[in-house]
């Protein structure tokens, strides 16, 4: 008997809201034993990110080493890596450690505008971790971004259409395009699984709410995403991952929902001007 085991490998929040640390919360609040390894310890809080200090990357390497050479890793995340090497690294270890399934989170950019991913990593992101993921989940600029570096990013749910069809013919096997930063201020995300007879496309369609605390929402998704696949894994580890995409996105995007609007009035920053607090990550527990 034992629980399924989600991995994230990413950065860290000390304020607990994003990286690493959201992502250990989402995968208890989800009924998976989480596991981690840190690519980069980031200073950061609920008013952006302030420095970035670089793990070595033989660390990472022994970090990794010291989760699946003990424990079946059912399923992984990968949030913000930083570098082409770590980029390099990182996929030719899951090469050969392949977890049961693998979310690929294409960190780029924090929400303050803080470069999280150097610019000649984008293409080993491109041609290195797309195809190894069974599910990518970019928002919209990174999905542009993933496509080439100048195509513009979607701007109505036709383009998103669009562009995760591509994503799929680019070698991803699944692809989440978030849709919150739609010009119109509609929230849209879309779901393209790739199968045999041609892509098959999920839209979701949420209320946006009114707040600020959007930090680390991006992880939570992705976290609660792996958790869910994980379940599925462990449950019946020869099913393709194809056949449990849509069982996993649902109940994460009714998670993180749940989580934002639980959240949305908390007040724990000492200046609350400029600040995007954390979602209620554990809103499920509480209640």
């Amino acid at each position: 008997m034992r629980p399924p085991v989600a991995l994230t490998i990413a950065g860290t929040d000390p304020s607990g809201g994003a990286g690493i640390q959201a992502d250990l919360k989402t995968f208890t609040a989800r009924g998976a034993y989480g596991t981690s390894v840190v690519t980069a310890l980031v200073a950061q809080n609920t008013h952006g990110v302030s420095r970035v200090y670089g793990i070595d990357e033989d660390f990472v390497a022994d970090q990794i080493a010291s989760v699946f050479d003990d424990m079946p890793v059912d399923a992984a995340k990968i949030g913000m890596l930083g570098t082409r090497g770590l980029v390099e690294l990182i996929s030719e270890e899951l090469r050969t450690r392949r977890p049961g399934r693998l979310v690929v989170d294409p960190v780029m950019v924090a929400k303050s505008g803080h470069r999280l991913l150097d610019a000649d990593a984008v293409d080993a992101v491109r041609t290195l971790l797309l195809p190894l993921a069974d599910l990518i989940t970019p928002n919209l600029p990174e999905a542009a971004l993933l496509l080439g570096d100048d195509v513009p990013e979607a701007g109505t749910p036709e383009q998103m259409r669009a562009q995760a069809r591509e994503l799929l013919d680019r070698g991803a096997r699944a692809v989440l395009l978030k849709g919150g930063h739609l010009p119109s201020g509609e929230l849209v995300d879309i779901l393209a699984v790739g199968t045999d007879t041609g892509p098959e496309l999920t839209e979701y369609t949420h209320p946006r709410l009114d707040t600020p605390h959007t930090h680390g929402t991006g992880c939570t998704l992705s976290a609660a995403i792996a958790a869910g696949l994980a379940h599925a894994h462990h449950g019946d580890s020869a099913a393709p991952a194809a056949d449990h995409m849509a069982d996993a996105v649902g109940p994460a995007l009714d998670y993180l929902g749940r989580a934002i609007a639980s959240g949305a009035e908390w007040d724990l920053a000492h200046d609350p001007e400029g600040s995007h607090g954390p979602v209620d990550h554990l809103v499920d527990l509480r209640t």
